[in-house]
């Protein structure tokens, strides 16, 4: 009689398994979704001497070689009010490493996630302070959500090494020499050049300084738990928001790239791991800042939700990266 029963629920259960991947099987698109909506195909850049002319460019490809040495990837969705104290630190970095080195080169590429204040406005201000050729801004007509915004500008820039930053100025830009150093050694030693170096808030050496609240603490903790069961073990913090790609590795793992929600670093480091891709953790000084975008509770149970998907996906073949590199 138990074992009659045993049996019923193993089978109850291994039909309900079935049915979620058969629903999960229709409902997933097996290729990234990288289409652009009409407004979002070219570069519109201000004229430097009126504030209501533009010119408008066609986008570089990431397919193309590198024409500046780093490129800064800045996803922002109404982020007018945090967003000035992160850029001008992020520019004073940046302009005092071209003063030590005239030859550097880099672009700050912000990409407005369908933003409904004056992100846009914003981002042109600085291009006509610092010049088009240092500040690109691409405005999405649609939102995507944070990973789909960085993605975008990701396939649209033009550095050697690639860093894509939260606008909320939570990581510290004076850490990023340290990312570098690393990124160029671990690069030195890979034959395709491809390696990824990550900003961790996991104490890895006591100069790392994480201040964030205690509830926030716990979510983070039981968030870890499920990367690790799931999908990425070999990444302490997959979460901060400060991590820096060479351009061989961020073309290797981005055009492979489904999530476009808070959990794309999760799937983004996943595919890095299956293709073999060095990854680093440095740590670097973390502050949380006041108007995270993130809800509690209801957007961690949506990241949840997301890296049971992402495991799910891969496993059933619905998702699969292609390992080609171009």
């Amino acid at each position: 009689m138990l074992v009659d029963v045993f049996c019923y629920f193993v089978g109850l259960l291994v039909l309900f398994v079935l049915l979620v991947v058969f629903v999960v099987y229709l409902t997933s698109k097996s290729h990234p979704d990288d289409v652009l909506y009409p407004g979002e195909e070219c570069l519109s850049q201000p004229s430097l001497d009126s504030d209501h002319v533009f010119t408008s460019t066609k986008f570089p490809s990431l397919n193309d070689p590198a024409t500046v040495d780093l490129s800064v990837i800045i996803p922002a969705y109404n982020e007018e009010k945090r967003l000035p104290p992160m850029l001008d630190e992020c520019f004073e970095y940046l302009e005092q490493k071209k003063k030590n080195n005239e030859n550097f080169l880099y672009e700050v590429f912000i990409v407005d996630d369908g933003s409904k204040d004056g992100t846009t406005e914003l981002g042109h201000n600085y291009c006509r302070k610092f010049g088009n050729d240092r500040v690109r801004v691409m405005k999405l007509t649609v939102n995507r959500g944070k990973g789909g915004a960085v993605k975008m500008g990701v396939l649209r820039c033009r550095g050697k090494h690639i860093l894509f930053a939260d606008a909320d100025g939570a990581t510290k830009f004076k850490d990023l020499s340290k990312l570098i150093d690393c990124i160029n050694d671990s690069a030195a030693d890979s034959e395709s050049d491809e390696a990824i170096v990550i900003g961790s808030r996991a104490h890895l050496e006591e100069e790392s300084i994480a201040s964030r609240s205690f509830f926030r603490t716990i979510l983070m903790h039981g968030f870890h738990s499920m990367v690790k069961l799931f999908c990425v073990r070999s990444v302490r913090d997959t979460q901060c928001g400060f991590k820096l790609f060479t351009r061989a590795a961020a073309r290797a793992c981005f055009v492979n790239l489904h999530v476009s929600g808070w959990a794309f670093d999760v799937e983004l480091l996943y595919i890095a791991e299956k293709l073999g891709i060095t990854i680093s953790e440095i740590p670097v000084t973390w502050t949380e800042i006041d108007g995270s975008k993130i809800v509690p509770v209801l957007s961690w149970l949506q990241m949840g939700k997301d890296l049971v998907l992402i495991w799910l996906r891969y496993t059933a073949g619905i998702w699969t990266i292609d390992s080609k590199r171009k």
